[in-house]
Order: structure tokens, then sequence, then C-alpha cells
């Protein structure tokens, strides 16, 4: 298959899937993420045992791209639904997907890329990753990924991260059940590939109902809670708040928040 904004290879029974926006430190646009989502489509259907995902260059994934909070701020509350809707599907796709995932974390991995992270099953990482669920700082939220991240490290934890919208390294993110091993920057995608054939030792069919019975003690809430948090997400962006920290990020200066 040809993508213009993913790499898509396979060998040795492990598919993996590189965020190629190197110039854009992988940030996440529209063409992206359906490149993400077609790439993960394809390893569904493969004979594939393992995803790795990862990305080119110096960063995992920035998070949105600017040309697309450019555009946020002009869009209708439907068209924002519909995004909202697309975020979800991207996280409940990875969360929810039949073989095992592996996050190789190269670089930065912000707001949306720590989503990705947060939704794998496996996250390997460099000592130098950043991460941070940095939407508050703009005027927005991590309504999706909050679901998810609840789960892994609690309600104190997660209102901590998700209020201060703090940037934390690799060893908090291990720390806190994020990340599952630090690895240096030369032997992370072999570290990756190391864990994928490890997992391939194991039943293929056993793996697929495990994850299926872990989705399936976790769907009813999701389902509840990612349907109020694409609401709630679509609605922010119609606040003053949000107006002023997409124009203030943009122009690179201290927003003004106006409280709504």
């Amino acid at each position: 298959m040809h993508f213009q904004t993913i790499q898509y290879a396979e060998s040795q029974g492990i598919a993996t899937i590189t965020l190629n926006r190197a110039d854009k430190r992988n940030a996440l646009n529209y063409e992206l993420i359906d490149d993400i989502l077609a790439g993960f489509d394809h390893a569904a259907r493969s004979t594939v045992q393992a995803v790795i995902l990862t990305g080119a260059g110096a960063a995992f994934c920035a998070g949105m791209d600017l040309e697309n909070l450019k555009q946020l701020t002009g869009r209708t509350n439907k068209q924002n639904l519909q995004d909202s809707k697309t975020i979800a599907r991207l996280f409940r796709t990875i969360y929810d997907f039949p073989k095992p995932t592996i996050a190789a974390v190269n670089g930065a991995a912000i707001a949306g890329g720590t989503g990705l992270v947060t939704v794998c099953d496996f996250a390997l990482a460099v000592p130098e990753a950043k991460f941070g669920y940095t939407e508050v700082r703009i005027g927005f939220m991590p309504a999706v990924v909050s679901s998810f991240l609840l789960a892994i490290v609690g309600e104190k934890r997660a209102r901590d991260l998700l209020l201060t919208g703090r940037i934390f390294g690799a060893e908090e993110a291990r720390a806190l059940g994020l990340v599952n091993d630090l690895v240096p920057p030369g032997e992370l995608m072999d570290r990756a590939r190391a864990l994928a054939l490890q997992l391939q030792e194991n039943s293929p069919a056993s793996m697929r109902a495990t994850k299926a019975l872990l989705s399936g003690y976790t769907r009813e809430r999701l389902d509840r809670q990612i349907e109020q948090a694409v609401i709630e997400n679509a609605a922010i962006r119609q606040t003053g708040d949000f107006q002023e920290g997409i124009s203030s990020f943009l122009e690179k200066r201290k927003p003004v928040w106006k409280g709504n």
C-alpha cells in the first residue's frame, strides 16, 4: 500500500507504522490520522502478529499540526463533533486492536502524541523522550484520552497530568505506568522488534482472545465516557478561551484568558 504521511513495512511477522512527517515533528493532521487508521486496518487484515508504532526523525508525535490548529477556530459545531469522533476512532482503534501494539517512542510525544502512547499495549521510550497532556495550555481539553488515562494512573494522578498540562520526562512516564521501559536511542527499534518476536512465541488465538476479553471489560464504560468526551471536546472549541488559546499559541504570546 502507498501512504502519504506514514511508512508501512512488514517483516518477520511484524508491521511497523512510522509517522512520516519529520519536518513537522510528526504532528497530527487529518491526512496523517487517516493514514494511521488505514495502516492499522491493513495490519489487522495481514498475517502479522504485532504492530510497532514509531516516528521518523527526532520526535514521536508533537501533537496537532499548526495548520490544523488554525482551521479549528473557524469550524462549525457539526464539524467539531466530526473531528472529535475521528480522534476517538483513532484512539479506540489502537486500544481495541486485535494484535499486540508497541509504541517505540523515539522523542517528544506531546498532547495527541502522548495519547497514542497511552492507548498502545506496550511502550518503550528513549530516556530523552518528553510527554504531556498539554491541551489546557491552549484552552482545549484532553477529553477523549482522559478515559484511557484514568484506568492506567488513577484519578489523582490523572487530575495532576490533565489539569496542569505539564511536560514530564520518560522516567516519570515509566513510574506512572505509561511506559514499560527506557531504551538507549540506538537500541530502541531492536528492542521493540525483540519484544514483538517474543510475543510471537505465544498463541495468536490466545492473545486475540485475551485482548478481546480486556477490551470487553472496559467497553461499556468507554462507550459511555467517550460519547460524553466527544460532545465536550466539540463544545470547548466554541468558547472564548479556546479562540484565545489558539491565537496566542500561534502568535507565540502569553494568553489573556476570558474565562468562558
